[in-house]
């Protein structure tokens, strides 16, 4: 994966370069089979994520990683955008076994509804309201469950 962000300043503190290659597919590997809201397929076979997509470099005095995560939704008024970031993070949070902070972002010009989506996606309160809510709850609990096809 030639995104991955390679510059590693401080790596004798333990994170590699070729680490962050194999962190990003890894990630591209959990979030590759969510399935989207309103249709059978999963955001991989949609193109809605992609391994391109997904930037890991090393954050917080190389203590932690910065995942970047990047989507586009189906269409420009997609409804759904916010649920399927809220899959992404949620994904993310429960598979990933090393401390990372998340920021999911959506494909400049594919939203008709960006940067409210992103700061909804990104923040913590808002996600775990959302989380709260038994509906959007069971919606997410389907779209991340791992299937065996």
């Amino acid at each position: 994966m030639s995104s991955a962000l390679i510059d590693v300043s401080g790596a004798e503190k333990g994170i590699e370069a070729l680490d962050l290659v194999g962190l990003a597919e890894d990630v591209y590997d959990i979030i590759k089979d969510i399935h989207d809201p309103e249709k059978p397929e999963t955001l991989e076979e949609l193109n809605v994520v992609s391994e391109e997509g997904i930037t890991v470099e090393p954050f917080h005095n190389n203590e932690t990683y910065l995942i970047r995560i990047q989507f586009t939704p189906t269409v420009p008024q997609c409804s759904l955008a916010t649920l399927i970031g809220l899959c992404i993070r949620v994904k993310l949070e429960r598979s990933l076994p090393y401390k990372h902070k998340l920021d999911i972002v959506i494909t400049e010009g594919s939203h008709s509804t960006r940067e409210d989506t992103m700061k909804q996606i990104n923040d913590k309160e808002r996600v775990a309201a959302a989380m709260e809510n038994p509906n959007l709850k069971e919606l997410v609990e389907q779209c991340i469950k791992d299937s065996d096809y």
